[in-house]
């Protein structure tokens, strides 16, 4: 039978203490590191969110459009109510609401 490994956190934490005096102590390649770590995290964001969503665009484009000329009537018609409502507010006279 295999054992399973169990996690020792004495060791992790003396690890974790370590570490900040190992990594000063070659400062150079860890700044080499820590800059290699974030172009390519850059580079991934950038990735997904520049070049992915021109490719995806460029796909979507090939599509034909259609026009819907009773659509397009019909938006004409509610404009046109809305303007007639609109040129009718001049006409009505509302009450005054500060005299008595």
């Amino acid at each position: 039978m295999k054992k399973s490994k169990t996690i020792k956190f004495k060791e992790i934490k003396v690890f974790l203490k370590k570490l900040p005096k190992k990594l000063a102590k070659k400062a150079f390649f860890t700044f080499l590191g820590l800059f290699l770590l974030s172009l390519i995290f850059s580079s991934l964001v950038f990735y997904n969110y520049s070049v992915v969503p021109k490719k995806k665009i460029l796909e979507s484009t090939k599509t034909e459009l259609k026009f819907k000329s009773e659509t397009y009537q019909e938006v004409l018609q509610t404009w046109q109510n809305r303007e007639e409502q609109f040129e009718q507010t001049d006409v009505k006279q509302y009450p005054d609401l500060f005299v008595r």
